[in-house]
């Protein structure tokens, strides 16, 4: 059984790109994070360290408690302790609070750019054009992500937009928006960037939405 990370190597983990799990750190730590199965140290130059799965699941977890924070073991952590300290976190629709704007329009844009490169770097042909295995691994995030950085607006308390659930299928999302010219933008806007869809009809509500997985060749 691995062995669960130190509290410094925590806070590098804490620490990664929340889109493409990209590490910063020292040599000595990036090396004790590859040696306990936490990091790969990419091929490529400039030979940058991200996180694994196993990584990802370690940042994901609720923090063991302290002696001077107890924290019960059942307690989830939200969607905002989940994300390190001011990190990107992808719109899947719903939100409350959703502030727009040209500081949003930076991030998400900043955001896209490094996914893409996370592409580059882990799809073994460095293709661009087609899903990586972070997407795979966050499909709600991966797919809000794409249609956020195409110009599609989320729905908001007030506002109509798309949103992306989760679905019991592998490998799948279900991206509802309003029926129409709405839906065929989110459509092509994941075709666009490697995903594949297709166009359905809840039974009992007989509202129409996609579902959509990350295309593999």
């Amino acid at each position: 059984m691995t062995r669960p990370p130190t509290a410094a190597q925590r806070r590098v983990i804490d620490a990664a790109d929340p889109v493409t799990g990209r590490l910063r750190g020292t040599e000595a730590q990036l090396t004790a994070l590859v040696g306990r199965g936490f990091a790969f140290r990419h091929p490529r130059p400039p030979h940058d360290h991200f996180l694994t799965p196993a990584g990802h699941r370690i940042r994901e977890a609720p923090e063991p408690p302290t002696a001077t924070e107890p924290r019960a073991a059942t307690e989830p952590r939200t969607a905002r302790e989940t994300e390190p300290t001011g990190g990107f976190a992808a719109r899947v629709g719903g939100e409350e609070s959703a502030a727009g704007g040209p500081a949003r329009a930076r991030e998400v844009h900043s955001a896209w750019q490094g996914l893409l490169e996370l592409r580059r770097m882990t799809n073994p042909d460095g293709a661009t054009d087609r899903p990586c295995g972070w997407e795979r691994a966050h499909l709600v995030r991966a797919a809000a992500l794409a249609l956020e950085a195409s110009g599609q607006p989320p729905e908001g308390p007030d506002t109509p937009g798309y949103r992306v659930r989760a679905t019991p299928q592998p490998e799948a999302v279900a991206v509802y928006a309003p029926e129409g010219e709405r839906l065929r933008a989110c459509t092509a806007a994941l075709e666009r960037v490697g995903w594949q869809t297709g166009e359905y009809t809840e039974p009992r509500t007989r509202t129409r939405y996609l579902l959509a997985s990350p295309r593999r060749v």
